[in-house]
C-alpha cells in the first residue's frame, strides 16, 4: 500500500477549494502537514457535515478520481460519521464526527493554515486519537504528544523578542 504524499494533499486542497468545501486535515495526515516526522497510508479529512457542504463534496471527490457508488454518495450526502474511500487514486477517510471533537465549528476556529492546507490543531488531533482508543492510535500518542511539545517550544521561541 502506498503512503500518503504531499502531492495528494495538494490535489485535495485544490479541488475542494474549487468546490467551496469546508474540511480540515486530521489524523496522522494532518500531523504530517504540521511537520510530524512520520508516515501514514491515507489522508484523513474532518468534513463539515452541513447539507450544502456535503452536496459540494460529492462532485469534488469525483473530480479527484473517486468512483463513488450510490451508497457512498448517499453516505456523504447525509454526513455519515465515517466514510472510507478506497476506490480512487489514493485512500481517503472522511470523518464527519471524529471522536474527541464536539463540533466542526470548534475545530475550525482552532485550525492551523499550513501552505493553504486547513489542518486541525495538534491538540484536536491528539484528542481525537485519545478518544478513539484504537491500538494504533494509542501507540502513536507519545510521539504526537512529544511533537506537540516541540511545536509549543518552537512557537515560544518565535514569540520571544530578540536579545540583541
Amino acid at each position: 500500500m502506498a503512503a500518503f504524499e504531499y502531492r495528494q494533499a495538494q490535489e485535495i486542497r485544490d479541488v475542494l477549494h474549487r468546490h467551496n468545501c469546508r474540511y480540515l486535515f486530521i489524523g496522522k495526515s494532518g500531523a504530517i502537514l504540521l511537520g510530524f516526522p512520520d508516515t501514514t497510508q491515507d489522508a484523513d479529512l474532518f468534513v463539515d457535515r452541513s447539507p450544502e457542504n456535503c452536496r459540494a463534496l460529492v462532485p469534488a471527490l469525483r473530480e479527484l478520481g473517486f468512483q463513488l457508488s450510490d451508497s457512498h454518495a448517499d453516505d456523504i450526502l447525509r454526513g455519515k460519521d465515517f466514510v472510507q474511500l478506497k476506490n480512487g487514486p489514493f485512500d481517503l477517510d472522511l470523518v464527519f464526527a471524529p471522536d474527541g471533537i464536539e463540533r466542526f465549528e470548534d475545530a475550525w476556529g482552532r485550525r492551523v493554515e499550513v501552505e493553504g492546507f486547513p489542518v486541525c490543531h495538534i491538540d484536536d488531533i491528539i484528542a481525537s486519537k485519545m478518544a478513539a482508543k484504537r491500538a494504533k492510535d494509542l501507540e502513536s500518542l507519545p510521539r504526537l504528544q512529544s511533537f506537540r511539545q516541540y511545536l509549543k517550544t518552537k512557537q515560544s521561541d518565535q514569540d520571544r523578542p530578540d536579545a540583541t
